[in-house]
């Protein structure tokens, strides 16, 4: 048993770790961009930028597989597949990197590539530091994460650890004789390098390491920049091909088509994500604030496994200044460019630095198992010590990434859309917990497709109005005017020629305006609370003169009349998970809110059994939520 135990340890690990992953993972969608990921899979439709041409491929063969499980758990369950093979990716690359430190052997001879410690390694120790250190990237927080729902991240976890094993095999390649360098690993890494950034961008925080490890193995050589061009003649073809999908799918007007990339200007719009480079390098303030958020955060991340990294700091430096070097480039390489993009769900981007503490983990692992043993064998006090931190780090970590009661999102999402009228209207950026939800729904399960949900601040973009049109086509009847009046004012915005804001802003609210007043009188037209709080109450937006609205439920109603205007009532049931994020809490107190705003709307009217009714949902339903005194005060009459 133990001798099958030592040969495969490495995707017995990988099976333990996807294991505690399936106690962890989503029943349905989460936040942000799940419920709009995993419709791009299923439907082989287009994402957000970059576009993650790979991530929708294989995600798309994934989910016809004919699985006993609903197919947003189906997407989720791929996720925990990825995260659980980068595991696996991770210990093959740890137990190379141990084999070329040291080999133990008759003659005790050292690895020519890097003369490092005159230690004995034996072949048990370097096993449970493999596997050790990938346990402590594994329930990393922010890599464990990745593994609850369907994320871009996941996969790309696979791959980067994929790439960082060929550059690593490649770097300590030495070759017989003069064999031909497209017969060598280098090959393999460009094919794997493509293979990332096929799926995503962030593969580029990898190549100053590589470019380290390169540049000191060839020297700034001609044959180093030819054995570059070879790369290239692999990675670059390979990239055009998966990328090609965003053209040719898009042409055929699917579902989702972020973008629309069908030609050469928008596909470098969308594959160089120019929508969002207004967040990137904005600001140093910014850059501080997220330099400030991961270091504040780095101890919720290992917890007690920091002492381990940083054990392993200095014992990398003993046991390889090579790899010590590469490993701190490509964290730093990591966090300095994170920490200048300025979005609030930055933790993802850091998930490379964390896979470089990792690393220093091995090492920390290692230099335990190896000088802190009782007489010449026994390593169990170390083996001990750290198992001990792991088993502490899980017990914290564990609630803080457990998904698997998390119904809250679907519930929202379904619960709004079923509150309003049949084949009515609604208005909204509330993309984190209902949007990106709601092209689940809509699209895979065919939720309530009567509803048309419409994005406001997608609607300052022109590729949206092909989707609207595609989607909803009797949406924009009636509306040529102010439609093309939009797209001709934001089409030199977005060509990076000169163009007017304010004729592109009042253009973009002319179009708002007809769109209410063009669908009122034929359908339920309903607001998202965020415009209202946001806009409406500083005028950023109008409804069509002799419109106002009332609160709903979950949404304003746009009405012209002045008159009491009845809901329904509140017999939702929303789902919240055990631990709640900070996206659940927010939810919480938007719904929250619109309660209480129902609950004041009825006493205008008197109707004070009415606002009990909104005022007790709250109460029994949303346990964070805090409600306003003077609606307790109601609950005493």
């Amino acid at each position: 048993m133990l001798k099958y135990i030592k040969k495969y340890f490495a995707p017995l690990t990988a099976l333990f770790v996807f294991i505690i992953y399936l106690f962890t993972l989503a029943p349905s969608v989460v936040e942000i961009d799940s419920g709009e990921l995993a419709t791009v899979q299923i439907t082989l439709g287009i994402a957000h930028p970059t576009g993650y041409p790979l991530f929708t491929i294989v995600g798309h063969i994934f989910s016809l597989l004919p699985l006993p499980f609903s197919k947003i758990y189906q997407m989720n369950l791929l996720a925990a597949f990825w995260c659980a093979l980068a595991v696996w990716m991770f210990i093959i690359t740890a137990k190379f990197i141990l084999d070329q430190i040291k080999t133990s052997g008759k003659k005790k001879k050292k690895v020519e590539t890097e003369k490092i410690s005159s230690e004995v390694i034996s072949e048990d120790i370097k096993i449970l530091a493999s596997v050790l250190g990938a346990l402590f990237l594994a329930f990393n927080r922010t890599f464990w994460r990745q593994s609850t729902s369907v994320e871009v991240y996941s996969m790309q976890l696979f791959l980067i650890s994929l790439a960082i094993y060929f550059l690593l095999k490649s770097y300590f390649y030495n070759p017989n004789g003069n064999e031909k360098f497209y017969k060598s690993p280098w090959i393999l890494f460009a094919i794997s390098l493509a293979l990332c950034f096929s799926n995503h961008m962030t593969t580029i925080l990898i190549l100053p390491g590589a470019a380290y490890l390169y540049f000191k193995k060839f020297k700034l050589s001609k044959q180093s920049w030819i054995q570059i061009c070879w790369m290239l003649l692999i990675f670059l073809p390979l990239l055009l091909i998966f990328y090609s999908y965003l053209p040719i799918r898009a042409s055929q007007n699917p579902l989702l088509d972020w973008g629309n990339p069908t030609n050469l200007e928008r596909i470098i719009r969308h594959v160089s994500g120019k929508q969002y480079q207004v967040w990137l390098f904005s600001s140093t303030a910014s850059a501080e604030k997220q330099f400030t958020y991961f270091f504040n955060g780095l101890p919720n991340e290992f917890t007690f496994g920091l002492i381990i990294i940083l054990i392993g700091l200095f014992s990398a430096f003993k046991y390889s200044k090579t790899l010590f070097t590469f490993f701190v480039i490509t964290f730093l390489a990591t966090v300095l460019y994170s920490i200048n993009y300025d979005i609030h769900d930055i933790d993802s981007y850091f998930l490379l630095a964390y896979i470089s503490l990792s690393y220093f983990a091995l090492f920390g692992s290692l230099k335990l198992l190896q000088n802190f043993r009782i007489g010449n064998h026994s390593i169990a006090p170390s083996l001990t010590l750290i198992v001990l931190i792991l088993l502490a780090h899980f017990y914290i970590t564990y609630p803080n990434v457990n998904q698997r009661d998390n119904y809250a999102f679907e519930d929202y999402t379904k619960a709004l859309i079923n509150g309003t009228d049949k084949n009515s209207i609604i208005l909204s950026y509330q993309w984190d917990y209902f949007v990106s939800a709601a092209y689940y729904f809509q699209f895979v399960e065919g939720f309530r497709k009567d509803v048309k949900i419409i994005d406001k601040e997608l609607l300052r973009r022109s590729w949206y109005y092909h989707q609207l049109q595609n989607d909803h086509p009797s949406l924009l009847d009636g509306m040529q005017t102010e439609t093309n009046n939009f797209l001709t004012a934001v089409a030199p915005f977005e060509k990076d020629e000169n163009y007017n804001p304010t004729i592109i802003e009042n253009a973009y609210q002319a179009f708002m305006t007809k769109l209410v007043s063009s669908h009122i009188n034929k359908s339920s037209f309903y607001i998202g609370p965020e415009i209202f709080e946001n806009e409406m109450q500083h005028g950023g937006f109008r409804l069509p003169a002799g419109y106002t609205i009332v609160p709903d439920i979950f949404l304003f109603k746009v009405t012209n009349n002045r008159h009491y205007i009845p809901a329904a009532d509140p017999n939702f049931q929303l789902r919240l998970p055990k631990h709640r994020n900070n996206y659940v809490k927010l939810m919480e107190n938007l719904l929250g809110s619109m309660l209480a705003r129902r609950a004041l709307y009825e006493m205008q009217f008197d109707k004070v059994d009415r606002a009990k009714l909104y005022i007790n949902k709250a109460i029994s339903s949303l346990p964070d939520y805090t409600i306003p005194q003077p609606l307790v005060d109601v609950l005493t009459k």
